[in-house]
């Protein structure tokens, strides 16, 4: 059975709405993609650290009740769990203030097993923060040589504008590595100061890898690939409760089609057909979807069972 590797941060997420607190929820870019695939039945395996404390135990809790395999997840022994401020707009659409101290960073892991078309995905500040490089570099190189499909989420947020000419080896080597690149528009513009799809993926994107995945909230979605593969996908309109996980569940469900189409990496080499393409990113905007329904970061477990049908 084909199975999910994750590698990422977890945080405790605060929710404001109005100003004031409405929940508070585990997270983290690729965690949240992790949950949604548990409960869609996926086999997944998340490498990460949690703090010695309260919130460290609760992140581990929610983990191991959304049947992720946590024998990857670290607790480091000094400093406090990570915790992210999210204040919701009048659309829903989320402003993070983020408190962490990366110098607690060092991530020491074994290698998990990982078999030929297997998935590793990766994303956000975490998988070019110098901190870990030489773990998330170690994870890919290993993932690469064994025959998985890397699946990279740039995620690079603007309170790390001024970090981008220090990451930026990181950044193209996260590509070089990759299957599959997907960024927002506000992480190629905080990172590029460009929002055309065309401009991003031939400028900065196809010499590294050749399927590029670009989201623009309501706006449509965009793919490029080689071949002069272009196409656009509209999004639905729809009520949103809360947009934070938005993309982290398009990540899931973008696997979660891979895995439901029988997508391996000859197919990928290959490169995918319009066919394959329209299946998966259906997949990836269902799930994106169902997340914004609800105030968690991640699909109802409701939806996963429905899945797993």
């Amino acid at each position: 059975m084909r199975k999910i590797i994750g590698i990422g941060e977890t945080v405790l997420d605060i929710v404001f709405k109005d100003n004031q607190p409405i929940g508070a929820f585990p997270g983290g870019s690729v965690l949240n993609a992790m949950i949604s695939l548990g409960r869609a039945g996926v086999e997944t395996i998340f490498i990460s650290e949690a703090g010695n404390d309260r919130l460290g135990e609760q992140v581990i809790h929610f983990l191991k009740e959304n049947n992720i395999n946590t024998s990857l997840v670290n607790r480091f022994p000094n400093g406090q769990s990570p915790i992210s401020l999210a204040f919701l707009d009048k659309d829903n659409n989320a402003e993070y203030l983020f408190y962490k101290n990366h110098q607690q960073d060092h991530l020491d892991f074994v290698y998990p097993d990982i078999q030929p078309d297997d998935i590793v995905i990766v994303g956000s500040y975490f998988a070019v923060n110098p901190a870990v490089r030489p773990q998330v570099m170690g994870l890919l190189d290993y993932a690469h040589n064994h025959g998985a499909i890397i699946y990279y989420d740039v995620n690079y947020r603007p309170a790390h504008r001024n970090d981008v000419m220090k990451i930026t080896p990181n950044l193209l080597e996260n590509y070089e590595y990759a299957d599959f690149v997907r960024g927002s528009r506000e992480d190629f513009e905080t990172l590029y100061h460009a929002t055309d799809p065309d401009k991003i993926y031939n400028a900065e994107i196809s010499f590294y890898c050749k399927k590029f995945i670009l989201t623009q909230g309501k706006e449509s979605v965009e793919i490029r690939a080689e071949g002069n593969y272009r196409k656009s996908y509209p999004v639905q309109p729809m009520e949103t409760v809360s947009t934070i996980g938005a993309g982290d569940n398009f990540n899931a469900g973008f696997l979660y089609g891979l895995l439901k189409g029988g997508i391996t990496r000859a197919h990928i080499e290959r490169g995918l057909t319009a066919d394959e393409w329209d299946k998966t990113v259906a997949y990836a905007q269902l799930f994106s979807a169902e997340c914004c329904k609800h105030i968690q970061n991640y699909v109802s477990k409701a939806f996963g069972e429905s899945l797993k049908g």
